[in-house]
């Protein structure tokens, strides 16, 4: 049975971002053998994720106001080949320093895909399947960041780490031409503004009180994740004195709980489009409130694996109707540059709170961690609270006088 358009179009897109962040972390299983062969530190083996992710993180915006003025598909195509021909190139490094090199240029190609992919959904999916297309795009990249590190340490098993890189870079070869070979289904986002409306610069656009706002948003929720991942497991075992197996399996348990919850909320977010902040909000309060029982409750601890599951599953169900509220507040031709400027909050906030939480732990005090986490995620819900105040009060100035 042939598939539907549109499910050609999920699939290409979230084979793409599937690379885009199975490369991040398929490079950490590297390092002790790279360490032995180029003699470096464990600071400049770090460095190769700082390059790649960073890189990512400030071209995002710049590639999206690309996007929207040249379209989405060459982008896509250029920046998914210049990413995996990167990684590949890594198998035939003779120095640490072109390690550091093709992680830049695979950074620059990773760049491409939030504000390429967005734009691309935003045009070929019907509206009343954009929450699902969205979530679908989420989840592989979720999947790509699960699979990186057992796919990469099982191959290096086989083949080493030059066979393995230059099998996994091959492979984004392959998507990268199927992407190309099938581009023709890929449409564009719609660009002419609706009539009448006034068009925004896209330094104005950027600017504007709602899109700051909506950029907090990102940061923060990233930031409460962010702190999640990083300290979970030893506030765990400092604080409620959980053996560290069964505090590792609580983040476990919470991260599949998120990626699970991503394809509930695309089902919400199309079903009940009315009703996306009021869903945002209630799951994200739900989720900082189970994050507040972990801390203080005294429970077994399957509940407490229990506990994170939901809280992982609550905060993952918000995400997919976070993205439709930006796609719906970007105007006409400018999501590009939309969703590259508020998704590299993501990357920035996951780097903020590990250092600080840490410092909290050094000093004493791990049992604040948590409650930072859940304070943050309350936080978030004013700015996409005042987000979208801030663009209904832009829409109602917009509308010309009678």
């Amino acid at each position: 049975m042939a598939l539907s358009r549109t499910t050609r179009v999920n699939i290409l897109i979230g084979n793409g971002h599937f690379l885009s962040h199975f490369y991040v972390l398929c490079l950490p299983p590297m390092f002790l053998a790279w360490q032995s062969a180029f003699h470096v530190s464990f600071a400049e083996l770090g460095m190769t994720i700082m390059l790649m992710s960073g890189t990512t993180a400030i071209l995002q915006t710049p590639v999206g106001f690309l996007v929207d003025r040249h379209g989405a598909r060459p982008f896509l195509i250029g920046g998914a080949l210049l990413m995996s021909l990167s990684i590949a190139a890594m198998a035939l490094a003779t120095g640490f320093w072109q390690i550091l090199l093709l992680a830049t240029l695979s950074g620059i190609g990773n760049s491409v895909f939030h504000p390429a992919d967005y734009a691309i959904l935003a045009g070929s999916v019907d509206k009343d399947r954009m929450g699902r297309s969205f979530a679908l795009h989420t989840f592989s990249g979720n999947l790509g960041f699960s699979a990186g590190p057992p796919v990469a340490a099982f191959l290096m098993t086989l083949v080493g780490w030059r066979g393995t890189l230059l099998t996994v870079g091959l492979l984004g070869v392959s998507v990268a031409v199927s992407i190309l070979l099938q581009s023709r289904i890929l449409k564009d986002q719609a660009r002419e503004p609706q009539h009448g409306a006034v068009r925004m610069s896209g330094r104005d656009l950027l600017t504007s009180r709602t899109m700051i706002l909506f950029f907090m948003f990102f940061m923060l929720g990233a930031m409460a994740g962010g702190g999640v991942q990083a300290w979970l497991v030893t506030v765990l075992h400092n604080v409620k004195r959980i053996d560290l197996p069964i505090a590792a399996t609580a983040l476990t348990a919470y991260m599949p709980g998120s990626t699970t919850g991503v394809l509930a909320g695309g089902w919400f977010a199309d079903a009940f489009k009315r009703h996306i902040l009021p869903f945002v909000t209630g799951l994200t309060t739900l989720s900082a409130l189970l994050m507040l029982g972990v801390d203080w409750l005294s429970v077994p601890v399957v509940a407490v694996v229990a506990m994170t599951f939901l809280s992982g599953l609550a905060l993952g169900a918000s995400r997919t109707p976070r993205d439709v509220m930006v796609k719906d507040a970007a105007p006409p031709g400018q999501i590009g540059k939309v969703f590259g400027f508020v998704s590299a909050g993501l990357p920035l906030g996951s780097a903020v709170t590990p250092v600080p939480f840490g410092i909290l732990i050094d000093h004493g005090h791990p049992e604040l961690v948590l409650v930072l986490v859940a304070a943050i995620l309350l936080l978030s819900l004013l700015c996409a609270g005042s987000a979208r105040a801030s663009l209904q009060a832009e829409a109602a100035a917009a509308v010309p006088a009678e």
